[in-house]
This record gives structure tokens, sequence and C-alpha cells, in this order.
């Protein structure tokens, strides 16, 4: 609480994070939500968006012909991801690898 009353506990969680740098990368992991709709129902049935580290986002491909493709593609699917996530917390890199089985 506050002088002015009490505060709410999201206020308080946004303040603790953005405090110890946190927000950024939080914001960066939202990458993973927006992958399918930023780029695509054709493209999101063939990848899958695995994890963040740092800024850089890392995808799973199904085929190797689709990985050559989307790797003539990254700068596009670069600017449409982190057009879904706006301003801070961008992603500055995407790396594709094969997906391992049959990508279940």
């Amino acid at each position: 609480m506050t002088e002015a009353g009490p505060t709410r506990v999201g206020d308080l969680l946004d303040n603790l994070l953005e405090r110890r740098g946190l927000s950024t990368q939080i914001r960066r992991i939202g990458a993973l939500d927006v992958w399918s709709g930023a780029v695509g129902k054709r493209i999101s049935d063939v990848t899958k968006a695995k994890t963040v580290v740092a800024s850089t986002l890392f995808v799973e491909v199904r085929s190797s012909a689709w990985l050559m493709e989307l790797s003539l593609m990254k700068e596009a699917l670069l600017e449409r991801v982190n057009a879904e996530l706006g301003g801070e917390g961008t992603i500055d890199r995407i790396v594709l690898t094969l997906m391992e089985g049959d990508g279940s």
C-alpha cells in the first residue's frame, strides 16, 4: 500500500521486473506466442518456435526443403514477428534448425 491507497499487484510486478531488467526478455518470449500468427498458417504448419535466448528466436523446421526456403525469408519473418511484438523487446535474429523425428 502507498500513502494514496492500495497498489495493484500487477503494477508492483511490472515495476519489479523492470528494475531487475527482466521485462524486455519477457516481452521477447512473447515471440513464441505470436509466431504462428505472424508467419501465417502455411509456414506455421511446418515450423515450431521453440525458445528465445537473449534476443534470438530458435525455430524448428519440418524438412530440409522448408529449411532452405525459410532461410531465404529470415529477414521478412523477423520483421513480421517484431511487428507483432511491437515496441521494446524485439527479436534481433532467427535461428532455424531441422526438426528431429516426426516433428511432434
